[in-house]
């Protein structure tokens, strides 16, 4: 009787542990599912929110770039706060500062307030990404448990980032620009509960926040994207933008300085010596600065040039953003049959030729001839990520997969910033916006066929 009441227990315990971690992982897959959702979604309300609260391009860049900027800028030391203080506090916190700054942004008088308040959901997105890896990697001890669990993580923010442009456009439609910020009100909550119910707290480890890497570090990106941003609207040789390309050099001179003296750098420079890891990370800059630089320009063509509804803008976008999925599950089959090197230049080739295909745009191009190239935009993309990320993270030891991948996240963001930068900088009225997306379209395809080549020559030599 005793043993079977002690049996009883042990599986009713047994049974609460996998739940608890079950319900962690979804705690986690919200928080990094709002990341990306919020990545996204913005674009569809471009037009309403310059028709709301006033500005020109520069202050739509602004809105997006403020975002980003912040999200990379501070994704490594968010990192190493979570080891140092514990990951379920930190991840908390994210949480709440993105909860609360995405309230601010709803309630925003203008667009001063609502560039502002997106700094602040920027660095809750800094927080929350590498800490819910940390919680995931805590719960699930057993490698090929966390395999699955990452995978699942993952695929939620592929989910998020796709669903975006149609949930962003569907609500624009039905309850204005500012409820695309109000949804992640009870997201926020429900990952608040769930987190401080049931995720287990990680141990805290010794380690220095390097706060001057950080410094230089934000003053580097974010003088380079005012300085693209603001070309564009005052001139490149304005004394402003002068001015903010070299503080932005200087900034990356004395961040390269302090992280080769410190004794813990937020990015270890010896990484870069592997050289799958410093390719690798290229051609994810690269494609990220291609392809989110596109994102926003197509949102503002669809809806500025064409005179398409944000819900409309949304269903346009559905099969670009729809096809990444799938094909992310394609991936690494077609990696284990021909390589990871190769599988990421054919990925990155197939986008380049779908930017060269649609350089015939014009007001008014229909939708139905653009539908084969922004599916083969997704597709290029699903099919180098996957590839490119296992790369990364192969070409390090396993004990610095954790920084590795606040790199390859930070390098990716870095390359948003600076892609709706430049992008948005090329684009004018009317004819001449038509003449500035074909440029954009031309760079990307330029850029896309450069990291396709690098990868090819420079990767060389090894198995993958």
């Amino acid at each position: 009787m005793t043993v079977d009441i002690c049996a009883g227990m042990q599986s009713a315990k047994g049974e609460r542990s996998q739940r608890a971690t079950a319900l962690t992982l979804a705690a986690m897959s919200l928080g990094y599912g709002v990341v990306q959702l919020d990545v996204t979604i913005v674009n569809t309300a471009l037009n309403a929110i310059g028709t709301s609260l006033g500005g020109g391009v520069s202050e739509l860049q602004w809105v997006v770039s403020a975002y980003t900027t912040a999200f990379a800028a501070l994704i490594l030391t968010a990192g190493a706060l979570g080891d140092r203080t514990g990951a379920k506090r930190v991840f908390m916190a994210g949480f709440a500062i993105f909860t609360a700054a995405s309230l601010a942004c709803a309630l925003a008088p203008n667009a001063a307030i609502l560039i502002a308040a997106r700094t602040v959901q920027g660095l809750g997105a800094a927080i929350l990404v590498p800490n819910s890896l940390a919680l995931l990697n805590h719960a699930y001890p057993d490698e090929k448990d966390r395999g699955r669990a990452v995978g699942i993580w993952a695929a939620g923010a592929s989910l998020a980032l796709a669903a975006g442009p149609l949930a962003g456009g569907a609500l624009i439609a039905t309850l204005g620009w500012r409820s695309i910020f109000l949804v992640n009100l009870p997201v926020g909550l429900a990952g608040l509960w769930l987190t401080w119910r049931f995720a287990a707290e990680t141990p805290a480890a010794p380690r220095e926040l390097d706060l001057p890497g950080q410094a230089a570090a934000i003053g580097a990106l974010g003088a380079l994207a005012a300085a693209l941003i603001e070309g564009g609207r005052l001139g490149w040789i304005n004394p402003f933008v002068l001015a903010g390309f070299c503080a932005a050099v200087m900034a990356a001179a004395l961040f390269v300085l302090q992280e080769r003296r410190t004794r813990q750098p937020m990015l270890p420079l010896s990484l870069f010596a592997h050289r799958m890891f410093a390719l690798t990370s290229l051609v994810g800059l690269l494609v990220n600065i291609a392809f989110y630089g596109l994102i926003f320009v197509l949102s503002l063509y669809f809806q500025e040039i064409n005179g398409y509804s944000p819900f409309a803008t949304g269903l346009a976008f559905l099969p670009l953003m729809g096809v990444v999925l799938p094909v992310n599950l394609i991936a690494p089959r077609l990696a284990e049959r021909i390589g990871a090197i190769r599988t990421i230049a054919i990925g990155s080739s197939i986008t380049a030729l779908a930017c060269l295909a649609l350089i015939f745009i014009k007001q008014g191009t229909p939708y139905s001839v653009m539908l084969a190239q922004l599916l083969a935009l997704g597709a290029g993309l699903g099919l180098l990520v996957p590839p490119l990320t296992s790369a990364l993270l192969g070409s390090v030891d396993k004990e610095r997969s954790g920084i590795a991948a606040g790199v390859l996240n930070a390098t990716r963001q870095t390359g948003s910033v600076l892609g709706v930068a430049l992008f948005g900088s090329l684009l004018g009225e009317g004819e001449a916006f038509v003449s500035g997306a074909r440029t954009a379209l031309i760079i990307s395809a330029i850029l896309l066929l450069f990291a396709a080549g690098v990868i090819l020559v420079w990767g060389r030599g090894r198995k993958s």
